[in-house]
C-alpha cells in the first residue's frame, strides 16, 4: 500500500465525496431549470457533501478559513440558499456558483492558499 494509511483513507473518502458533490449539483440544475419535478434532494445533498468536503479541509488545514479557498466557501454557502429561497435568481446563481467554483477548485494551489483575513 502506497502512503500512510491516514492520508490514503482521507484521499478515497474526499474523492467519493466530490463524486457525490457533483451527482448533487447535477441534480440541483436538474430542479432549478425544470427538467423534472422539483426536488429539494440535490439540494441536501449538496449541502451535506459540501459541509463534509469543509471538514476534511478543515482538519487537513485548520486555518483554512482565512485563506481564498475559505472565504469563497464562506461567500458560497448563503448564495446556495439564495437558489431556494430567491426562486428568480436561481438559474444565474446556479451559474455563477457552478463557473466560479471549478475555477476556484482548479486554481494553483497557491492562489488558493493565499491568506486574505487576518
Amino acid at each position: 500500500m502506497l502512503g500512510k494509511p491516514d492520508l490514503l483513507w482521507r484521499r478515497w473518502l474526499s474523492i467519493t465525496l466530490r463524486s457525490l458533490h457533483l451527482a448533487a449539483v447535477v441534480l440541483a440544475g436538474v430542479a432549478i431549470f425544470g427538467s423534472s419535478a422539483p426536488s429539494v434532494v440535490g439540494f441536501v445533498l449538496m449541502l451535506l457533501t459540501g459541509f463534509a468536503l469543509t471538514g476534511i479541509e478543515l482538519w487537513h488545514h485548520p486555518v483554512m478559513w482565512r485563506d481564498v479557498a475559505g472565504v469563497f466557501i464562506a461567500l458560497k454557502l448563503p448564495l446556495t440558499l439564495a437558489l431556494l429561497l430567491v426562486p428568480t435568481m436561481a438559474e444565474p446563481l446556479f451559474w455563477f456558483l457552478l463557473i466560479s467554483s471549478a475555477i476556484m477548485a482548479h486554481a494553483p494551489r497557491e492562489f488558493r492558499r493565499r491568506r486574505i483575513v487576518g
